[in-house]
């Protein structure tokens, strides 16, 4: 055990005796008595006398290098400060040196250094202006008839879950690590597709089976459905095709309503038009208050474009169009305000969150649609974003894990609210500290 502090001369009262003194010893001529809060006589230098001059003594240490309480009280400790007695603290840290052949300059006479506050980890948290958490995630989960997973080769790591089996372990996975919100996307057999997309609003369909299940074995899970009919259809496309080639618009809409109403009666808590008709939210809007599902919320796929990057999603899906594009409902990726005629018409109708589909590639519309709306924005990190980034890290072009959160952080900074995302789970996890 190391020695205490200080110590006094035995001719000094009992608190100060036992205190080792070696380096300062006052005699009784230059100190006075005043009174300590527990009635102790306590020793200071007399006002009458020169100021002792100041030592530092050393500080008392343990074997694991954490100084040692001497035990004594605030009082005493303020007493031998001012007597001089000054506890020994690391010195002064020397100043880094430059590397040799450093030019020798006069700082620069700058008022504002941004430097400052990102120089150390600490203060990079403190101000950092994006967060992320689990609970900005909603989960794409694509599932199937059958009772086997089956891997999707365009997307590494995704799968057609069984929608009894595998869909179950995956959200249980997922709730696991916070995140708690799903979309459902159903591999629809041949069989059931027809031009008109009926099969999209059978209560016994595939989705509404498969809601009515996760909501028995997870009461407090967020399901998002998507509203559209190309899984359904046997054209492959969003809305019904007329023989010439057009997708029918008000028509389709017809269909869309029945297929909404279905999802919201089977539990579903969000539903989601992703085919791009006009006046679809209003009528959807309608037709779920009319059948009672007043609380249900509308996320509309506000700025849906025809993107290149939905490729291995159709793959996921068997759902590519048997002809044509879809270029007459989504969005030309060259425009960036009709994007807010979009988002007018959206909220005028009853949407309750924007969606905006790819998200990396248009972070401007993304922000733009920010700036000029109160309501949250979603944004869908697709699964062409997906698959190139698994590509990349797969073949160790780049580090997959720090990619995979930048993008989702800068689709936060973007204005995102929450984000549509493959890789929900294993970002989550990443978040959480724990491994894939």
């Amino acid at each position: 055990m190391a020695s205490t502090t200080f110590n006094a001369s035995s001719s000094l009262p009992a608190t100060l005796k036992g205190l080792d003194c070696n380096t300062y010893k006052p005699t009784l001529g230059n100190l006075r008595f005043i009174a300590s809060p527990n009635k102790k006589p306590i020793a200071v230098p007399s006002s009458s006398s020169p100021a002792p001059k100041r030592r530092v003594l050393p500080l008392a240490r343990a074997t694991s290098d954490v100084p040692v309480k001497t035990g004594l009280s605030d009082a005493e400790c303020e007493a031998a400060v001012a007597a001089g007695n000054v506890p020994e603290a690391p010195p002064v840290p020397p100043t880094p040196l430059a590397p040799a052949g450093t030019p020798v300059v006069p700082s620069l006479p700058l008022s504002r250094r941004p430097r400052r506050n990102r120089r150390s980890p600490a203060l990079r948290a403190a101000f950092q202006e994006t967060t992320i958490s689990p609970a900005n995630f909603v989960y794409p989960l694509f599932i199937h008839e059958g009772e086997e997973d089956t891997p999707i080769g365009a997307m590494p790591g995704c799968y057609r879950l069984g929608w009894r089996h595998g869909l179950l372990e995956e959200v249980a996975k997922a709730r696991d690590v916070g995140v708690n919100s799903i979309v459902l996307f159903p591999k629809v057999p041949d069989a059931l597709k027809t031009p008109t997309g009926d099969e999209a609003y059978n209560e016994n369909g595939l989705v509404p089976r498969t809601i009515r299940l996760l909501k028995d074995k997870f009461p407090g899970l967020v399901i998002y459905t998507d509203v559209a009919l190309d899984p359904y259809s046997s054209d492959g496309h969003d809305g019904i095709v007329r023989e010439d080639g057009v997708i029918m618009n008000d028509e389709t809409v017809h269909q869309l309503c029945k297929q909404a109403v279905a999802q919201a009666r089977a539990g579903a808590d969000v539903v989601s038009p992703s085919d791009m008709m006009d006046g679809r939210v209003g009528a959807i809007r309608d037709a779920l208050d009319d059948a009672g599902f007043q609380h249900v919320l509308i996320m509309s796929y506000t700025a849906k474009y025809a993107s290149s990057f939905y490729g291995p999603f159709r793959e996921a899906l068997d759902s590519n169009p048997r002809f044509g594009d879809k270029k007459t409902y989504q969005m030309n990726p060259a425009n960036y305000r009709e994007a807010m005629v979009e988002v007018h018409e959206d909220e005028s109708e009853g949407a309750d969150i924007l969606l905006v589909k790819p998200g990396l590639p248009y972070l401007d519309i993304i922000r733009q649609i920010r700036d000029n709306s109160a309501l949250p924005i979603a944004a869908y990190q697709v699964s062409g974003e997906y698959s190139m980034i698994k590509a990349g890290g797969m073949l160790k072009m780049i580090d997959e894990e720090k990619v995979m959160m930048e993008s989702l952080l800068c689709l936060r900074r973007a204005g995102a609210d929450i984000i549509l995302t493959y890789f929900a789970l294993q970002a989550a996890r990443c978040l959480c500290g724990k491994k894939r």
